[in-house]
């Protein structure tokens, strides 16, 4: 608990949502990351932790689980997912840091990390993290930014980039928005204590020009049919992964599922500001139904 702080990439107060995603052309990208979430995750489950809910995009996909928790650094992102999705009880909002979960270990049977591990400076460290939240055979659905992916390569040969995409190490190409080789993520995700199950390749014809010429429907079809080769190559700018962490399946823990951030204790009360910490004293603000687990207000 005592390790550095790495820097965070914070969206609070940002328009990606509309910018990105609603005003942006990305109709193709969302419907084929529907398509890949629909044949990773598990048909149902207790409860599921989405690292890096942002607005709420991805939620309703999950909600074949009993109760999903969001968690995202930008409180703002998860005001507009609760105005997506509204305060029912199954949702649980956390502005909290990927970087030291406020979760009592096992407190999950399912995670998903979607748009994410490409603004972590230390991905390893989040995905420890997430690990120690699932019980024992739960479901990781991890998805990440490839370097080595067509366009990339074609640049490349072309020496119109300097970083080579088959090389393994991380390449940052904007500020705290980072490409992984498909390898090295593999290696992190069974070193974190996971085993892996199924890949899939995503966003195949992630090309202007396509969008504009081909209809909607042609290249989320297309696409759908080649993401089954995930499991061959990778050569996509986006792969899917499942994981399941190590350990005979187990249900996930019952009572609390918060742990002090900071000290790591779980020894965790409700108060009527929100958590308090038996073990150091900190309290950890709930306000309009949304957890804070940032910074402490004591």
């Amino acid at each position: 608990m005592s390790e550095a702080q790495p820097p965070i990439c914070d969206y609070e107060g940002s328009s990606y949502q509309e910018s990105f995603w609603e005003q942006g052309g990305r109709e193709y990208e969302d419907r084929t990351e529907a398509i890949a979430l629909k044949r990773l995750l598990p048909r149902d489950g207790t409860r599921l932790l989405e690292v890096g809910a942002g607005a709420g995009r991805n939620t309703p996909r999950y909600n074949s689980f009993e109760q999903i928790v969001l968690l995202d650094y930008s409180r703002t992102q998860l005001e507009k997912a609760q105005a997506r999705l509204g305060l029912d009880e199954r949702y649980v909002y956390v502005a909290g840091d990927a970087y030291r979960l406020p979760f009592a270990p096992s407190s999950f049977d399912a995670a998903t990390m979607i748009r994410t591990l490409h603004h972590l400076v230390d991905p390893q460290r989040a995905l420890r993290q997430v690990r120690e939240a699932l019980t024992p055979g739960g479901d990781f659905i991890l998805e990440f930014a490839s370097k080595r992916h067509l366009k990339a390569i074609l640049r490349w040969v072309l020496r119109r980039q300097s970083w080579n995409p088959f090389a393994g190490e991380t390449v940052e190409i904007v500020d705290l928005n980072f490409n992984f080789h498909p390898r090295q993520i593999q290696r992190w995700l069974l070193e974190a204590g996971f085993d892996l199950e199924r890949q899939l390749t995503v966003s195949h014809f992630r090309l202007d020009w396509m969008k504009r010429r081909v209809p909607l429907g042609v290249l989320v079809g297309l696409d759908a049919l080649a993401q089954w080769t995930g499991g061959l190559w990778q050569l996509t700018p986006s792969v899917f992964i499942r994981a399941r962490a190590v350990g005979e399946r187990a249900a996930p823990r019952e009572g609390s599922i918060w742990r002090c951030p900071v000290c790591g204790s779980l020894d965790m009360e409700a108060s009527g500001k929100g958590q308090a910490c038996r073990g150091c004293g900190r309290v950890w603000g709930l306000q309009d139904g949304i957890y804070d687990f940032r910074e402490p207000l004591t």
